[in-house]
């Protein structure tokens, strides 16, 4: 009973995140591909989202916890200053990824970064001293090959409508949300595994208040120019950043499934050779997750 209310909880963050990141991406790919007015204009403000993003996050979960101050019970919860250092990757690394889609393909970013569990899984195990078995590896190989070998055959004639082409520019940016990414899903592990009273939307709250002031500093100072973060943040706290990389990554499979489909393309065999791939790994990793999390001592019940 308790691993099937497990994968329950868990499929309700998928679905949120899911939900979140595929209407995210359709909306990010027109607006980064698309001529607007009689001039053709292209969206100019993309670098804006992310401070918006941030600052409408930060005061839904401000909302929430403020008022109340919920706290687990006999549990430390983590305070507002220890999440500046994560929110710093986490505003640098989104601006690098939205950079990267003037000069590559979305398909191609998608490539790209879909080997994200890899720094996720390299940095948690040096910042958070996290260890991974083999099987997680494998799973990951799976899931990061599949994708790259689905997105590889969807790539065609996508960078016609690019802005600006530049690839060693676009793939470069990339590695760099890769490696921050990485960190800040490394961090934010080790804020939770130090105070263990921290809810997810305390980590939401107070990441988006230090991203918030970072953003609105970079587009007022240096620059001229969410909902479904609960959802992010409830998967870390509850299943780790390498479960929520895994989710927020075989997103980006499907985002490129759905347009794929929707588009009334056909699959090639590749590309349903990449799907049984990226299947494989996920429920693999998914059925190994579940039985961990339902053995932690703190989701065991006690009778009294």
């Amino acid at each position: 009973m308790a691993r099937l209310q497990t994968f329950g909880y868990l499929a309700v963050c998928v679905l949120g995140i899911y939900a979140s990141y595929l209407t995210q991406g359709v909306v990010q790919e027109r607006l980064s591909t698309t001529k607007y007015g009689l001039i053709g204009a292209r969206f100019a403000q993309m670098k804006s989202l992310n401070g918006i993003q941030s600052l409408t996050c930060f005061l839904w979960a401000a909302l929430l916890v403020l008022p109340f101050k919920a706290r687990r019970a006999g549990a430390q919860t983590a305070p507002w200053t220890a999440y500046w250092r994560a929110a710093v990757t986490n505003s640098v690394g989104p601006a690098c990824g939205y950079e990267a889609l003037k000069n590559i393909s979305y398909p191609a970013q998608v490539l790209a970064k879909s080997c994200k569990m890899v720094p996720v899984m390299v940095l948690g195990t040096i910042i958070g001293g996290k260890r991974y078995s083999v099987l997680e590896y494998i799973c990951s190989g799976l899931i990061g090959g599949g994708i790259s070998l689905f997105a590889a055959q969807s790539m065609s004639g996508a960078s016609k409508k690019l802005s600006n082409p530049n690839a060693p520019l676009g793939y470069a940016l990339c590695a760099v949300n890769l490696i921050l990414d990485g960190y800040t899903n490394a961090a934010q592990d080790k804020i939770h595994a130090q105070y263990k009273g921290t809810s997810s939307l305390v980590t939401m709250c107070w990441m988006n208040f230090w991203c918030s002031i970072y953003n609105a500093a970079f587009l007022f100072i240096f620059s001229s120019s969410g909902y479904q973060a609960l959802f992010i943040f409830e998967t870390i706290r509850e299943f780790g950043s390498l479960t929520n990389t895994m989710i927020t990554t075989t997103r980006k499979f499907f985002n490129i499934l759905l347009s794929v489909l929707w588009n009334g393309n056909a699959l090639a065999p590749q590309q349903w050779a990449a799907v049984f791939m990226v299947f494989s790994g996920l429920l693999t990793s998914s059925y190994l997750k579940g039985r961990r999390h339902s053995a932690r001592p703190d989701k065991v019940k006690t009778k009294g």
